[in-house]
């Protein structure tokens, strides 16, 4: 019997321990908002021949990044930079269009992306390109936001892994959802 009011002090601790508020969430790293991959126009690539690179921004949902165009000069635009190895020739990377939204913090429309954002890039396998797979690299700058806050922002590294073939009759249209067929 001695043992009952100490069982009844414990029980009601634990259920004052439940009853407090819980800890707010705690708010992600600008890493943990967007994930990317990277996709190849052809499979394999042919030596001496143009190819596109698409690289497909997902962004978790309650936040957003500045477009590549920002609304103003303070706010850190999308930037994607390629580390293009020997073999390879760069052509034109194209940003998509953001988005104006109205945020909680700004009286202005910001130029956003959410959701999803696909930066695409010409670029041509040189006729001495290395045969096998080979890896794009890319530093890809953000700032991540969400109504209340702007995270800081971060550089991650982006790879695109293709295959390099010398036969230029090997090459097949690949991922035709992120890219136009020619006519």
């Amino acid at each position: 019997m001695k043992a009952a009011p100490a069982i009844l002090i414990s029980v009601l601790l634990l259920v004052g321990v439940a009853a407090l508020p819980s800890a707010p969430p705690q708010m992600p790293s600008g890493r943990d908002v967007l994930t990317t991959s990277a996709y190849a126009s052809l499979e394999p690539i042919a030596r001496g021949r143009p190819f596109e690179l698409a690289v497909v921004l997902k962004i978790r949902e309650g936040f957003h990044i500045n477009a590549r165009q920002p609304s103003a000069d303070y706010l850190i635009a999308t930037d994607l930079r390629p580390e293009v190895p020997a073999g390879f020739k760069l052509g034109e990377i194209t940003y998509p269009k953001g988005e104006l939204h109205t945020f909680s913090f700004s009286k202005k429309p910001l130029n956003v992306y959410e959701d999803k954002a696909i930066i695409r890039m010409a670029l041509s396998a040189l006729p001495d390109a290395p045969l096998g797979t080979q890896h794009i690299p890319f530093k890809l700058r953000y700032q991540a936001c969400s109504n209340e806050v702007c995270l800081p922002p971060v550089t991650v590294d982006v790879d695109a892994s293709v295959t390099v073939a010398a036969n230029p009759n090997a090459a097949k249209p690949a991922h035709p959802e992120l890219f136009h067929s020619p006519r």
